[in-house]
């Protein structure tokens, strides 16, 4: 049964505390979206690495999003207490396009993102600054995740 559009709504809604993080480079909005014990397990250079959400906040924290930067939110799917959002980003850090997947369950009545699934496209042209190198390859798999709602 599809969720009212209400629904796609507030997933929307949640969704864009994200982007506005990312973009105002401030994590204190992604903070009141992500739950506390949120995890990111990536690659880095072509190892897998594991570890807190701190690292993502930190990396929001330090490297400014740019002027050109732009974002997009596409609502993929809502099934009962489970969403799947679509975030495009791009110019992140002034070169960067991303294609986040997150995965948001609603808990006591409020949308809250558990991991964060990251894709990188080919790098653009260099700037002054740089989004740290830890993030520019982190893949964050949320297939674990997935399977332990189901």
């Amino acid at each position: 049964m599809r969720a009212p559009i209400s629904e796609y709504k507030a997933v929307e809604e949640a969704a864009m505390k994200f982007v506005k993080s990312v973009a105002e480079g401030n994590s204190k909005h992604a903070r009141e979206l992500f739950t506390e014990d949120a995890v990111l397990f990536g690659y880095l250079d072509g190892e897998l690495e594991h570890g807190s959400i701190e690292q993502f906040y930190h990396n929001v924290d330090t490297v400014g999003a740019g002027a050109d930067f732009k974002a997009r939110v596409d609502v993929v799917s809502i099934e009962e207490t489970v969403a799947v959002v679509r975030v495009l980003e791009e110019k992140w850090g002034g070169r960067i396009d991303f294609t986040d997947y997150l995965l948001l369950m609603k808990m006591h009545g409020e949308w809250k993102l558990l991991p964060r699934h990251t894709t990188k496209t080919p790098t653009r042209s260099r700037t002054n600054q740089q989004p740290p190198a830890r993030f520019e390859s982190v893949v964050v798999i949320l297939t674990s995740y997935a399977e332990a709602l189901l």
